[in-house]
């Protein structure tokens, strides 16, 4: 008798789910008229990978992720977007900075008060070497 009230447990959960898999969101919720026929109808999203993680190192958001929406998680209505920007920037092509830059460039590495002298390569030997370098000390007297 147990196992029959099991069974007939079982087929009203799976009748259930097929119920809810056939399920538009218009036909539970007020949807707008233009609403994108993907929102309308959640059974096309199947959710993300189901790739098994081990169960020590899955997140509440791997498993939020891996399960299909619901008609209740669905939206009613969609506002797209306006594409003026991205098509005045593919006609025109990105911003190009092509300024002189004048500004000294400072060292992180070698504090704020000293300015990078590539070229001279004795002086910026040096300043890596703050401990004492002979060769540096020499060349100055």
């Amino acid at each position: 008798m147990d196992a029959e009230c099991l069974d007939a447990g079982r087929n009203t959960v799976q009748q259930q789910s097929d119920k809810n898999t056939d399920l538009k969101t218009s036909d539970v919720y007020r949807v707008n008229e233009n609403l994108a026929k993907r929102f309308n109808n959640p059974a096309c999203f199947k959710g993300y990978s189901m790739k098994m993680a081990h169960p020590l190192y899955k997140t509440t958001n791997q498993i939020y992720g891996s399960k299909k929406p619901t008609v209740h998680e669905m939206p009613t209505t969609f506002h797209g977007s306006w594409h003026k920007f991205s098509d005045l920037i593919l006609k025109s092509g990105m911003f190009r900075d092509t300024g002189f830059n004048t500004s000294l460039e400072k060292s992180k590495i070698t504090g704020p008060n000293t300015i990078n002298m590539r070229n001279d390569r004795i002086t910026f030997h040096h300043l890596y070497h703050p401990g004492g370098n002979e060769q540096a000390e020499t060349n100055k007297t």
